[in-house]
């Protein structure tokens, strides 16, 4: 996962400033909610990066999609409306997650599935992954129809694919190579 150099600095102003009002954990379920309603809603991620829409209406929509966001989240929307720079709201999320879960000596680890996944299997992933961290980790859940079955889990700069789209990727670099 690439992320911007902005987004990792807005991220970090936005963790100190939560830490400043002792909001972290507020402003942390707030970017989980950004992240799982941007990615989730391709118009609205798209209204977000046009140039054409006006500041007060991207602003205005904002807080009227994250009404229940607390004070310091609604101030990054702000900040990211005036600098015109909405189009990094999800990098901002995921990178304050991050340092987030950094700073809670945690890692994020993430598993993509075709479909959803059963608690059971949950729980070994989430055991195989607290394997490869070598600490606590928090599992974070993307379902992606497009690896067709099987899974990807990404922690930290290692992954696993044993996804089906992979296997039959290798399937086909082998027979081209034949």
């Amino acid at each position: 996962m690439r992320l911007s150099r902005a987004s990792s600095r807005y991220a970090k102003a936005i963790l100190s400033l939560a830490i400043d009002e002792n909001k972290e954990a507020a402003v942390n379920e707030d970017m989980k909610s950004i992240l799982v309603t941007v990615s989730k809603n391709k118009e609205l991620s798209n209204f977000l990066s046009n140039p054409l829409v006006k500041a007060d209406q991207k602003r205005n929509a904002l807080h009227q999609v994250f009404k229940d966001a607390g004070d310091v989240t609604r101030k990054i929307f702000d900040l990211l409306v005036t600098n015109k720079r909405t189009d990094i709201l999800l990098d901002v999320a995921t990178s304050y997650i991050v340092l987030f879960e950094e700073m809670n000596k945690r890692e994020i680890a993430t598993v993509i599935t075709a479909v959803e996944i059963t608690a059971d299997l949950e729980e070994k992933v989430l055991a195989k992954a607290k394997e490869l961290a070598g600490k606590e980790v928090t599992l974070e859940k993307v379902i992606n129809p497009a690896i067709l079955g099987g899974f990807i889990l990404r922690v930290g700069d290692r992954e696993i694919n044993a996804s089906v789209s992979n296997k039959l990727g290798e399937l086909k670099r082998t027979f081209a190579s034949n």
